[in-house]
């Protein structure tokens, strides 16, 4: 029974007053908790355990206790409340002083890999980088391979977010090349997701902006197979997730109403707020793409405020972009310009640029409809500036198609057959995805 109910151990050695035998079985408790992936119960048996800790004498040992279940609630919480919510955010803090304190155990890198991961969804990326850099650092003095590993997934996911797409995808690729599921799989303890799922699942993102749609289908898919078969929620929860944004910016809604499914199910299963928003804002994406504008509008909205209630801004840009196109649909333009103008200042804000060019795509496209050619025309070359600086080959075809149609609707056809062409001809796949096929629609509709 102690190996089955370790929390009833823990209960009745605490009413004893036999605080060390409690704290080593709500430490128990938790960990079992995990490996179950009952992440709300770990959660409260890590805290109940923090607890009782606390009535012992303040000494090393305790701070090395208090550092294992501090990092333990972190990862729990991730979760439990959200990957940017205070609770989490209180947890890694007090966390990362224990780790410092101790000399900055390689055994505990879950710490800085959670901090760096909780500043960068709070919209906090300059600090998620210098966090990324130290733990990279530290990993390489030490030469510690599992922290590498650690250290190139959280820069291959901040550098992406931070719209460095061609080093992004270096270190996502890294960390599949370093990656051994016999030698690494208990990685999964300290990132709280498998390794090698997270890093395809953002690799898939990151591919299809520097413009390799297939690879990028084939990425997020691998992700979302893998993880169905480890059968681990939290990775599962993520491949959904990522593979989601991939199937909204690809226009795949078929593939996106089942994924979008799937997610909503993983996360009511597991009680993961953070998901479910997701789960609803790309619900609410297909919905609308299906025609009913009013519940699709209405699922967007509330998956919105659902995700910054954990306090998340990190991809908030796309979710207002998805919500603005929704409206644009609607034929509610000033007010898709308005929620633009608030994802642009985010962006500015936060350093997320990630979406800036697609940003300024879309305002112009809504400026267009209005009649004001000049305005929209200088946003589309801001978005092709941005998408050129960036690498980002995707959301340049986006911006040269956008304004090459402008150009063809000026009567200025051979303008447009020169700017989109060179685009265009640089891609060597894709050619299926709705983005070439319009881009090629185009070309031929300007050719003499």
């Amino acid at each position: 029974m102690m190996d089955t109910q370790p929390e009833l151990f823990a209960q009745h050695y605490a009413e004893a007053g036999l605080v060390e035998k409690s704290v080593a079985y709500w430490g128990k408790a938790g960990r079992r908790s995990v490996a179950r992936s009952a992440m709300a119960e770990a959660a409260a048996q890590f805290q109940k355990g923090l607890d009782q800790l606390a009535l012992l004498p303040a000494d090393r040992d305790r701070q090395q206790q208090e550092l294992e279940f501090r990092s333990a609630l972190g990862a729990a919480l991730r979760f439990v409340k959200g990957v940017a919510s205070p609770q989490l955010g209180q947890a890694f803090a007090r966390a990362q002083e224990l780790w410092e304190e101790l000399g900055s155990p390689s055994q505990f890198l879950q710490v800085p890999f959670g901090q760096s991961h909780y500043h960068a969804y709070r919209g906090e990326l300059d600090l998620a980088h210098r966090l990324d850099e130290d733990m990279m650092r530290r990993s390489l003095q030490r030469n510690d391979l599992g922290g590498l590993i650690l250290g190139h997934l959280s820069s291959g996911r901040n550098l992406a977010f931070g719209g460095k797409f061609a080093a992004s995808r270096s270190h996502l690729e890294e960390v599949l090349s370093l990656y051994d599921p016999n030698t690494h799989g208990s990685l999964v303890d300290q990132a709280g997701f498998h390794c090698h799922v997270s890093s395809q699942a953002i690799l898939g993102i990151v591919l299809f902006i520097l413009g390799f749609p297939d690879q990028a289908l084939a990425r997020s898919n691998s992700a979302f197979v893998e993880a169905r078969r480890l059968a681990h929620p939290p990775s599962l929860a993520t491949s959904l997730a990522c593979g989601s944004s991939v199937l909204s910016l690809l226009g795949d809604d078929a593939t996106l109403h089942q994924r979008a499914g799937d997610l909503v199910d993983v996360a009511t299963d597991q009680g993961f707020p953070h998901w479910s928003a997701l789960g609803t804002i790309f619900r609410g994406w297909v919905t609308v793409k299906n025609g009913d504008l009013t519940e699709g509008i209405s699922l967007l909205r509330s998956g919105c405020a659902a995700y910054r209630a954990t306090g998340a801004e990190l991809w908030m840009t796309h979710y207002i972009a998805l919500l603005a196109g929704a409206c644009e649909i609607a034929g509610q333009v000033e007010e898709a310009v308005a929620m633009l103008d608030d994802a642009l200042q985010t962006a500015e804000r936060t350093g997320e640029r990630w979406f800036a060019a697609e940003l300024n795509r879309q305002k112009g496209q809504l400026l267009l409809r209005q009649g004001r050619a000049a305005a929209a025309e200088e946003l589309y070359r801001k978005s092709l500036s941005i998408a050129r600086r960036q690498e980002a080959k995707l959301w340049e075809l986006r911006a040269a198609a956008g304004l090459a149609r402008l150009r063809r609707d000026q009567g200025r056809c051979a303008e447009a057959r020169d700017l989109l062409s060179p685009v265009y001809g640089w891609f060597t796949e894709g050619f299926g995805t709705p983005d070439l096929k319009d881009a090629k629609a185009l070309l031929e509709a300007v050719d003499p």
